[in-house]
């Protein structure tokens, strides 16, 4: 049931509905029915693996603070550390079979197949389970957050179900900490004009920007990359940039429609998205790029290897594993991994060139505060990440080579002959695109420093209702019934 789908706006319209009728302390069990609903419509059988990880990580809670009472302290850390890896371990297996089993699968084989040794291990033939990588995360945070005290261990098994199935974060994120969201499940909800305002606002916006703009982009960008040996030049540049902000309307579309789907119901959950392509560096755009994922390796791979604590070189080398495994975590290819293995060289180089900078800045007089210095940074930062989405989006890592290999072409002809025009989206498409794209900026540019839901709502009644009743034609016109269109799958649903 994909957000942008009548279904779901049925769906999650019943759920609300509902959701204020029902007394106070009967509203968790209509959310996690609604959850486990929302998650098997796509494929019943997997709320097994979801209930197998809920049971699991409830049952290290309970098993970890019940050791906490053993007088013997090295003894309790001892079994508590035991209970850590049991969730870890089983959690981690699950996720391997069904996601990275086949690819380490086929990589030994071809390794074997050097010294001419047949690997005869079975392939393992299932669709990846909806949502497997952002609740596995978010069910192990569970867990040593009770072994680090930082949240008591759940007693209600129902509640904590929620917490990992709750249908706004279940498919995409954002990776919920315990300690942010399991307490919100015993707060009394009470109807609220400006929470359901707020989020609807939120979520009509969102829906917009993957209708009519990211799934346009998708057409000419699945047309060059599905056939990457047929286009050079100016024709897989600008696909290339197509799919840069294809996926950032994509994902920014995502997380505005989750996150004003909890405000409806009342909730707060974590803001994934804070306009990353105006980031100055590397290490900025990561922490305004999928934040919760940014903030879960931080806490929980970062720092318990160490961090920053343990010298220069070995914090280097934190950071690249740390953004090794984030790659692999988005896919089980050896591009992801190449594209987690840029971001951490860049900001490797970031951190052993930072003084260097600092030289150059103070040596030349250079004014660090003017529009000119810190647009060069988002530019460079900008054709960095660019240039690492191609990693991403290809489809193996000789399509990629490919890609790369035929942005060299110079063809400009292809700007002015119309051919641009004929590789999915026409004249008008090619043009709402490029408006969708510059209408995003321009909202993102001006939510660096204002809240612009509080200043719609400041408006006249007429000046607002005109902004709602526009958005939704451009929507039905431009998007749902426009010509040919065909919606297509969030992007980050797949991980």
């Amino acid at each position: 049931m994909q957000f942008t789908s009548i279904k779901f706006l049925i769906f999650f319209l019943i759920v609300s509905v509902l959701y204020y009728i029902i007394p106070h302390k009967f509203r968790w069990v209509w959310l996690l029915i609604c959850s486990y609903f929302f998650y098997m419509v796509l494929n019943p059988k997997y709320a097994i693996l979801i209930a197998t990880s809920t049971i699991i990580t409830y049952l290290s809670g309970l098993l970890i603070e019940n050791a906490n009472k053993i007088s013997n302290k090295k003894k309790s850390t001892q079994i508590k550390k035991l209970w850590v890896f049991a969730s870890f371990s089983s959690n981690l297996g699950i996720l391997f079979l069904f996601k990275y089993y086949n690819f380490f699968n086929d990589s030994l084989s071809r390794l074997l197949h050097l010294f001419n040794i047949s690997n005869q291990a079975p392939s393992f033939e299932y669709l990846l389970p909806l949502g497997i990588s952002f609740y596995t995360l978010q069910a192990l945070s569970y867990t040593v957050d009770v072994y680090r005290k930082d949240v008591p261990a759940e007693k209600n098994i129902g509640k904590y179900a929620l917490f990992v199935s709750f249908f706004p974060s279940i498919v995409a994120g954002p990776i919920e900490k315990s300690k942010n969201m399991l307490h919100q499940f015993d707060e009394k909800h009470t109807l609220n004009y400006d929470n359901i305002k707020n989020g609807l606002l939120l979520m009509l916006w969102g829906v917009f920007v993957k209708i009519v703009i990211s799934d346009r982009l998708a057409v000419l960008v699945n047309t060059v990359y599905n056939n990457p040996n047929h286009y050079k030049g100016f024709t897989t540049f600008i696909a290339t940039l197509f799919f840069t902000f294809q996926i950032y309307c994509d994902f920014m579309s995502y997380s505005d429609i989750a996150r004003g789907a909890a405000e409806v119901l009342g909730f707060k959950v974590t803001n994934n998205f804070q306009q990353p392509y105006l980031s100055k560096s590397i290490k900025e755009f990561w922490s305004r790029w999928h934040i919760s994922l940014t903030s879960w390796f931080k806490d929980y791979l970062y720092f318990p290897l160490g961090g920053n604590r343990r010298g220069k070189y070995r914090a280097l080398c934190n950071i690249m594993i740390v953004f090794l495994v984030s790659g692999l975590w988005h896919g089980a290819t050896f591009n992801f991994i190449i594209w987690g293995g840029l971001h951490g060289l860049y900001q490797i180089i970031e951190n052993i060139t930072k003084h260097f900078k600092k030289r150059v800045i103070k040596t030349f007089n250079i004014k660090t505060e003017v529009f000119s210095f810190k647009f060069i940074q988002v530019f460079i930062t900008f054709m960095l990440v660019n240039f690492a989405w191609i990693f991403f989006k290809a489809s193996s890592l000789s399509t990629a080579i490919t890609i790369i290999r035929n942005v060299f072409y110079f063809n400009p002809w292809v700007l002015l002959n119309g051919s641009i025009f004929e590789l999915g989206l026409d004249l008008k498409d090619f043009s709402i695109a490029l408006v969708g794209i510059l209408l995003v900026l321009t909202i993102d540019i001006l939510r660096r420093t204002k809240n612009l839901r509080t200043s719609l709502a400041n408006q006249n009644i007429m000046f607002r209702w005109v902004t709602y009743v526009g958005a939704v034609a451009v929507i039905l016109i431009f998007g749902l019934y426009g010509p040919g269109y065909s919606m297509q799958q969030f992007i980050y649903s797949q991980f």
